[in-house]
């Protein structure tokens, strides 16, 4: 599984980033302009928020999708298993825990800019028969979009191991594309088309991108949303890991394919992996 590591920089990014998103489902983001100790100062001050009883004073008020979720809230699609998981939910409009907000805020704007200006690259490299199936370009489908989700996730230390518990289960991304900020620790693995599973090295400061099943669904499956996972740390490296993915979602109006908007299969996913 030919994962590529892709230089932001590089004359030929647009091109080694297509191709990597087309043959695999996701490729790594280097030399971006994000800076790699901005992403560690994030970490630490959620990882202060996630061990403070503050994070209570936030948690989840249905029918609203934003704030903290605690342990055990979520499960991948079809498991009936809940994943060793607690998280926090930021969209535009969210309120952010205080001395958290304007470093969260800023980082969820560049992320949503720097994921824009990326699915322009992909849908200039798309063949241009795949691209006439799109109902839009796909950088437009972000045009004023209040959608966009950024994901503080808190795997905690596993205490009492239970069967076929693990931290994130096989799933599929919901969204076009995730901005995966590099994990404070290892642990994120793909599955190729053959069913074996590679791990995705990340280096501090990288970023992982991959396809999600609005993507696949809007190119026909040209774009693979690849199955990806979570695994439990080694008894010797049992620690915390935090990550950050941003979802980006497009437009709740945009057609995906016909008779099928953005909204109305977010809403899917949302009852199939119990967070609606």
């Amino acid at each position: 599984m030919n994962i590529e590591t892709v230089d932001y920089q590089a004359n030929d990014a647009a091109i080694s980033l297509q191709r990597s998103l087309r043959d695999t489902g996701f490729a790594v983001l280097a030399n971006h302009p994000i800076a790699a100790d901005r992403l560690a100062r994030l970490y630490d001050l959620w990882g202060d928020f996630f061990a403070s009883d503050a994070k209570h004073d936030f948690t989840v008020q249905p029918p609203r999708h934003d704030g903290f979720f605690p342990f055990r809230s979520e499960n991948a699609k079809d498991s009936p298993i809940k994943d060793l998981k607690e998280f926090f939910h930021i969209y535009p409009d969210s309120p952010v825990p205080d001395g958290l907000e304007d470093e969260t805020r800023t980082i969820y704007r560049e992320l949503v800019t720097l994921g824009t200006e990326l699915l322009g690259w992909i849908q200039a490299q798309t063949p241009p028969d795949i691209a006439a199936t799109f109902t839009m370009p796909l950088d437009e489908m972000m045009y004023e979009s209040q959608e966009s989700l950024l994901r503080i996730l808190h795997y905690p230390p596993i205490v009492a191991p239970e069967p076929d518990a693990i931290r994130a289960a096989a799933h599929e991304d919901i969204n076009l594309i995730t901005l995966l900020l590099s994990g404070s620790k290892p642990g994120l693995q793909a599955r190729d088309a053959q069913g074996t599973w590679h791990s995705i090295a990340c280096d501090p400061g990288m970023i992982t991108i991959n396809n999600g099943d609005m993507l696949a669904m809007a190119s026909g499956n040209y774009y693979p949303s690849t199955t990806h996972r979570v695994i439990n740390p080694d008894v010797h490296a049992n620690q915390s890991r935090y990550s950050m993915p941003m979802f980006l979602h497009p437009r709740s109006d945009v057609l995906l394919q016909p008779g099928m908007t953005a909204d109305n299969y977010l809403q899917q996913r949302l009852k199939e992996i119990g967070l609606k």
